[in-house]
C-alpha cells in the first residue's frame, strides 16, 4: 500500500508485482480504500452499539417497566385461574411436579427478579467476548485486504493444482477454485476456533449451560466441515459452471438453481443431516400429544411427526420449532423445554410457532430469500466481467483469466456489502413485526396468558437480556425485547375485555 496513503491503494501482494496504476479507472482507484473504509465504518457502528449494550448490563437494579409488566401477569394469572383447570391441576399434582420442577401457580416475577444478576452476568460476559471477537474479525479483514491475501491464495491454490495435480488455470478453473476454498474455508477453522472453545467451555460451562463434552465438540466440527465439503463443494461447482456456460442471462439460470437447491435442502436437510447432530424421539402418547395433534388440526396444520430433541446433550438452553415442506410438516420440541414449561405454555408457544405459518411469514421469508438471491446475481451479472474491480484487490495480471469464484467474493465483499447491511436491517425490522404479528395470532387463540408467562420462564431459564438497549435491539434483535412482547399482549388482553 502507497506509504504516504494517496489514491489509488493497492495491496501488498499482487499477482503483477506492481501497484494499481496512478491513472487507473474509477472503480480501481477507489476500490480498496473503499471496502476497508467500509469495513471500519461498520465496525465503529457495530462497536458503539455493543458498548451502549455493555453498559446496560452493568445496570444494577431491575427494570422497572419489566417489574411492572411482569407483576400485572401474575396478579391476572392469580384472579383468572378457570376452577376446572383447578380441579385437574390439583388432581395431577404429583405427577406434574415430578415432570416440570415448577409450580405453575407460583408467581413470575420474584424468579424473574432472582436471575437478574445472572442475566447482567451472562450478558456482559457475551457481550465483551463478543466486542473481542468482531475487533478481531475487522482487523483481520483489513489486513488480508492490506497483504493481498486473495491473489496470494488463488496463486497458491494455481500452483497446488499444477503441481500436484496437472490442473492449468484456464482449462480447470473450477477444480481450482475448489482448492482455494478448501484453503480458506481451513483457515477460518483454525482461526475460528479458538474463539469458539472460549465461547463454549468457558461462557457457556460458566453460567451452567454448556453440557458438551470436548470430544462432541469436535465430533460436531469435523461433521459440519465434511458436510460442507460433501455438499458445499458440488453446489460451488455447478454454480461456476452456470455462471461461465450461462451467458449474459445467466443470473437467471443461477436464480432458478438457488430455488430448486433450497427446496432440496429443505427435503434433505430434516430428513438427513439433522439426525447426524440430535437424537429425534416421538413424543410420548398422552395429553400434551393430543393437544398439539388437536391444535394443528384447528389450523390445518398438515402434521405429521412430534418429536422430542435432546438438546440437553448439548447445551440446557431451550426451543421449539416446525420445518419440513409441503404436507410433510413436523414439530420439534427440546427436551429442555418440557421441563421448563407447563403443557398449557407449550401449546401457547406452538400457537405462536403455528401462527408465522397461517400467516404466510414463512413463505414470505422464503419468497424474499429467492428474491434477494435473483437480485444480487443480476447487478453481479452487470459487474462480472470488470477487470478494474479484481485489479484493484491485486489480480492484476491481464494475461490470466478473471476467476469467476474471485469475481464473485469480491462483489459481495465491495459492492454489494452496503447494500447487504441495509437489506439485513430491513428484514431484522420485518422479522420483529412479524413476531408481534404471531404472538396476536397466538393470543386470538386464547393462549395470550400461556404464552405470556411461557415467554417469561424462557426468558428466565435462558438467561436473557432484561435491559436491552434500544438501539441495540433495534439493529441486533430478530425478536423484540421481552417487555415489549408482553406489553403488547396485555394490551391485546384489556382491548379484548373491553369488547
Amino acid at each position: 500500500m502507497n506509504a504516504n496513503f494517496e489514491l489509488p491503494w493497492s495491496p501488498r501482494y499482487t499477482q503483477t508485482g506492481e501497484d494499481v496504476a496512478a491513472d487507473a479507472g474509477g472503480m480501481a482507484y477507489y476500490a480498496l480504500a473503499a471496502t476497508i473504509a467500509f469495513t471500519v465504518c461498520v465496525f465503529s457502528l457495530e462497536g458503539n452499539l455493543d458498548a451502549r449494550q455493555r453498559d446496560a448490563y452493568l445496570i444494577p437494579t431491575f427494570p422497572k417497566q419489566l417489574e411492572q409488566t411482569v407483576s400485572r401477569i401474575d396478579k391476572d394469572r392469580a384472579t383468572t385461574k378457570p376452577k376446572k383447570e383447578e380441579k385437574k391441576e390439583e388432581e395431577s399434582k404429583e405427577k406434574d411436579d415430578e415432570k416440570k420442577k415448577d409450580d405453575p401457580n407460583e408467581p413470575l416475577l420474584p424468579k424473574l427478579q432472582s436471575k437478574f444478576e445472572n442475566a447482567q452476568s451472562y450478558g456482559l460476559d457475551k457481550i465483551n467476548f463478543g466486542m473481542i471477537s468482531s475487533t478481531f474479525d475487522a482487523f483481520e479483514s483489513v489486513f488480508f485486504l492490506i497483504i493481498g491475501f486473495l491473489p496470494y491464495a488463488w496463486d497458491l491454490s494455481v500452483t497446488t493444482g499444477e503441481k500436484y495435480f496437472g490442473w492449468s488455470e484456464t482449462e480447470n478453473e473450477i477444480k481450482i477454485s475448489l482448492i482455494f476454498l478448501l484453503l480458506t474455508t481451513v483457515l477460518g477453522i483454525v482461526t475460528s476456533l479458538p474463539f469458539e472453545l472460549y465461547s463454549t467451555f468457558r461462557i457457556e460451562k460458566k453460567h451452567g449451560f454448556n453440557k458438551m463434552t470436548v470430544g462432541l465438540f469436535f465430533a460436531d466440527k469435523v461433521k459440519s466441515t465434511l458436510l460442507s465439503i460433501v455438499i458445499g463443494g458440488p453446489f460451488v461447482a455447478i454454480l461456476l459452471t452456470i455462471i461461465k456456460m450461462g451467458g449474459p442471462f445467466f443470473f437467471i439460470y443461477v436464480w432458478a438453481f438457488m430455488f430448486v437447491f433450497s427446496l432440496f435442502m429443505m427435503t434433505v436437510y430434516p430428513v438427513f443431516i439433522m439426525p447426524l447432530f440430535n437424537k429425534y424421539e416421538k413424543l410420548d402418547d398422552g395429553d400434551l400429544k393430543t393437544r398439539i395433534y388437536a391444535l394443528a388440526d384447528r389450523l390445518k396444520y398438515p402434521l405429521t411427526n412430534l418429536f422430542v430433541m435432546d438438546g440437553s446433550k448439548r447445551s440446557s438452553h431451550s426451543n421449539a420449532f416446525m420445518f419440513g415442506f409441503g404436507k410433510n410438516k413436523r414439530i420439534v420440541l427440546f427436551d429442555t423445554l418440557l421441563t421448563q414449561v407447563q403443557d398449557n405454555e407449550i401449546l401457547g408457544i406452538l400457537g405462536h410457532e403455528l401462527g408465522h405459518w397461517k400467516l404466510g411469514h414463512t413463505m414470505s421469508n422464503f419468497v424474499i430469500t429467492q428474491l434477494y438471491s435473483g437480485a444480487a446475481f443480476y447487478f453481479f451479472s452487470l459487474c462480472y466481467t470488470s477487470q478494474e474491480l479484481v485489479s484493484a484487490f491485486g489480480f492484476n495480471d491481464i494475461s490470466r483469466p478473471v476467476p469467476t469464484i474471485i469475481a464473485l467474493l469480491l462483489f459481495f465483499q465491495t459492492l454489494w456489502a452496503p447494500v447487504d447491511k441495509i437489506l439485513s436491517f430491513l428484514l431484522t425490522v420485518f422479522s420483529r413485526y412479524n413476531e408481534f404479528s404471531a404472538d396476536k395470532f397466538s393470543h386470538e387463540l386464547g393462549y395470550s396468558e400461556h404464552l405470556q408467562s411461557g415467554l417469561v420462564k424462557i426468558h428466565l431459564e435462558n438467561l436473557g437480556a432484561m435491559c436491552p438497549d434500544p438501539w441495540y435491539s433495534m439493529y441486533h434483535y430478530s425478536h423484540p425485547p421481552l417487555v415489549e412482547r408482553l406489553s403488547a399482549m396485555m394490551t391485546m388482553d384489556k382491548m379484548k375485555k373491553q369488547t
